[in-house]
């Protein structure tokens, strides 16, 4: 399992936040894409938070800050933009959707998700995907995707209670 900084534990979030832009912008340099003004200022409103971000979320910002007039599928092109090239996730149960802590390769996620505060944690546990792929050949099926989420409580919340 990958070591990033929690979501919930103190870190230099905005430093997360320019890392995850670089980082962002040399993959789509890699791939031959473009990380267009809209799809990186999407990007950079889902690192914002730890917290999955809706796309309505994402257009309610961009109408309020930046002054935009984006239309909901101006937002869901740039997040499928997104999620095409491996640099956010969808939380398909919150219909929301985090930045990738790994996206310079392509991997299987799950989510440790905070059922108070609804703050995100991706992991990357090699040894979950392989318990998945095994279940799923014992009964003739093949993996093609996986998203793993898990609802709980973060420590801040269990703390708060």
């Amino acid at each position: 399992m990958s070591q990033t900084p929690l979501a919930y534990t103190p870190h230099d979030h905005d430093l997360c936040v320019k890392s995850a832009l670089a980082n962002a912008e040399a993959i789509c340099v890699r791939q031959g894409v473009r990380l267009t003004a809209l799809r990186r200022r999407v990007l950079e409103l889902v690192w914002q938070s730890h917290k999955p971000l809706g796309a309505y979320d994402i257009l309610a910002v961009l109408s309020e800050q930046d002054g935009r007039r984006a239309a909901p599928p101006t937002v869901y092109r740039a997040l499928d933009f997104l999620l095409e090239n491996g640099l956010v996730h969808r939380i398909a149960s919150l219909n929301a959707f985090m930045g990738c802590v790994h996206p310079e390769h392509a991997h299987q996620s799950q989510f440790l998700i905070c059922r108070n505060c609804h703050t995100a944690i991706e992991m990357e546990s090699q040894t979950i995907s392989e318990a998945i792929t095994a279940a799923a050949r014992s009964i003739d099926f093949v993996v093609q995707g996986e998203t793993v989420e898990v609802i709980g409580l973060c420590a801040a919340c269990r703390k708060a209670v």
